[in-house]
């Protein structure tokens, strides 16, 4: 009777790993002065990232603090990583701005939210594993290309230029011509504040100072847009830009509320009216709605992976997906865009103490006593300061450096995918980056594995008795996995005999696996050594593939086929059959 896997084969994926986990490790007092500590910091920077991202992502700054109060909570309560602090990310600019732009703010939510469903989905069937199939060039270049992208995309505001509405989508070179075509009308005011924010960003962590140097900037360029605007010098601000309105309440810059409860599909379109759900608008979402997922899931996993480098500790990737869907499946519907795992928000919280996703919950409150308290003052930020914020996002995001070294020290055909990634990304999409970076290096990986794999003739040492093999018989050493790109060169090798050699000792106890195109090329080589007259002798394959062979076809026979557990076996048999002794007794195992 076959024995049934054991249940723990069929156990659900855990949720909420992630505090399960810290709460085992001892949680106390300490440790949770430790997480509001480090919460309050995390917070403090990440009111400005989400307020910057959004912008960028090309909706209303509001609804990146949303995005980081509720998916910031949700994931922190229920993903798998004791230390990922959640919200929206530089990653998902160059994918979400082309779906606000053909689908409106309200296309957007409902792509979320497909998209969390797919998380959701990945998680259940423990799809956490994801990273391991992106190889690290793939990476490095999509995210490298992404940080080109969101550099450029803040240009005109960090400039003060005067850009066409819609602008250029999601063509690059046509969004670098019409910056060109806008140089003359350059802001020298709006100019002279990117660059003084700028500057404050780069030289203030070098002051190893306790306050977090985008809250200073951004705090030092307020001041400046006031004093300039009191001035007469019309410095752009979030208040200038944007508007809102709640039931019979309006006004400029970011409302003084919590996130609401709203349906995600009663926001506007693209059009600016009410967007109308029907099954067209599911099935022309699905695509983006897959990429978000895929996106989401490839950042939250390289985040809690860094993570763990970081604290030594673990990670439960399949609930990290799951978390990571119920964030994205909530958030929508009170206004909150796509989310993922921060990788630098998670890198502040713990370098500042965080124990636990306590420190993610409290990021999220000092984000919402912000949104409540601070609103009329998060409206004065100039959006000159705010593409300089992006500028250094950007930069950190694209690990120039390392993306240099990796071109310069991995072996070629790496350097060319990481190339290429890198142009499709910025030319075209992360889509197309991934799918065709992936596929060059599933194709790069068979070349190199097929190279691992041949088959020669060797010299067996004599046995006990001190005589060497007959020269009617041929010992063959094949090694290396035996699939489609390897097998008929290996293969078409054993062909060329001497005339002399009436039977071939293939030794295959070095081959781990063979696939279907080998199990063909392996039954050729035994119909065309038969009708040669010349005998094969298996030796050293494992169980499983012998299994493989005789479905195929493939049947013992004295003096022409046989299969044995160990080369030694092997050319006994192999031996005897030479020497016409002993050809009919059966063949070991």
């Amino acid at each position: 009777m076959a024995s049934r896997p054991p249940m723990s084969a069929f156990r659900m994926p855990r949720v909420a790993a992630g505090l399960l986990d810290a709460w085992r490790a001892g949680y106390g007092a300490g440790e949770l002065r430790r997480d509001v500590l480090a919460g309050l910091t995390v917070g403090i920077v990440a009111v400005p990232l989400a307020m910057a991202l959004a912008i960028a992502t090309g909706v209303p700054p509001q609804h990146g603090l949303y995005t980081a109060i509720i998916a910031g909570i949700c994931i922190a309560l229920t993903g798998g990583s004791r230390f990922n602090v959640s919200g929206p990310t530089a990653a998902f600019v160059v994918v979400l701005l082309p779906v606000v732009q053909l689908y409106g703010l309200g296309g957007l939510l409902v792509a979320t939210i497909m998209a969390g469903c797919i998380l959701v989905a990945m998680g259940l069937g423990r799809m956490g594993a994801l990273i391991q199939f992106v190889p690290y060039p793939v990476v490095l270049g999509f995210t490298a290309g992404i940080g080109v992208v969101i550099a450029t995309l803040q240009v005109p505001d960090f400039m003060g230029l005067p850009m066409p509405a819609g602008g250029a989508g999601r063509d690059y070179l046509a969004r670098l011509a019409e910056i060109a075509r806008a140089l003359p009308g350059l802001q020298l005011p709006e100019l002279a504040l990117g660059l003084a924010t700028l500057g404050v960003l780069l030289a203030w962590p070098r002051l190893k100072l306790p306050m977090p140097a985008p809250l200073v900037a951004l705090m030092i360029a307020t001041l400046i847009a006031w004093i300039f605007n009191n001035l007469g010098w019309g410095i752009e601000t979030v208040s200038d830009r944007f508007s809102w309105r709640v039931g019979d309440l309006d006004g400029r810059g970011i409302p003084p509320f919590p996130p609401l409860p709203a349906w995600p599909w009663a926001f506007p379109g693209a059009d600016g009216r009410p967007l109308q759900l029907d099954f067209g608008l599911v099935r022309a979402l699905l695509g983006p709605a897959i990429t978000i997922a895929l996106l989401a899931a490839i950042e939250s996993l390289l985040c809690a992976v860094m993570a763990n480098g970081l604290t030594r500790t673990r990670h439960d990737p399949n609930s990290e997906l799951i978390g990571q869907g119920i964030g994205n499946i909530v958030a929508p519907f009170f206004g909150g865009i796509t989310a993922t795992a921060a990788i630098a928000r998670t890198a502040t919280g713990i370098r500042s103490g965080a124990f636990s996703p306590i420190a993610a919950v409290v990021h999220s409150l000092v984000v919402l006593l912000a949104v409540v308290a601070l609103a009329g003052l998060l409206g004065l930020v100039p959006m000159a300061a705010l593409a300089a914020l992006l500028f250094v996002v950007a930069w950190n995001m694209s690990e120039p450096r390392l993306f240099l070294r990796t071109l310069r020290s991995a072996p070629r055909g790496d350097a060319a995918i990481l190339l290429v990634c890198f142009l499709l990304t910025v030319l075209f999409d992360m889509v197309l980056a991934v799918g065709v970076g992936v596929g060059l290096a599933a194709m790069l990986f068979i070349r190199r594995m097929a190279g691992l794999t041949h088959s020669s003739r060797v010299q067996v040492p004599p046995g006990p008795g001190g005589g060497g093999l007959p020269p009617e018989v041929a010992v063959y050493d094949v090694n290396g996995p035996l699939f489609f790109a390897a097998a008929e060169k290996a293969v078409t090798s054993l062909q060329v005999v001497d005339p002399g050699v009436r039977v071939i000792v293939l030794d295959m106890t070095d081959v781990p696996s063979m696939d279907a195109t080998a199990v063909f090329a392996v039954h050729a080589l035994a119909e065309e050594m038969r009708r040669q007259g010349v005998g094969i002798v298996m030796a050293g394959l494992q169980p499983r593939m012998v299994l493989k062979l005789l479905r195929a076809g493939l049947r013992r026979r004295a003096g022409e086929l046989a299969f044995c557990r160990s080369l030694p076996q092997g050319v006994t048999r192999a031996t005897r059959w030479a020497a016409g002794t002993g050809p009919g007794e059966p063949p070991p195992g």
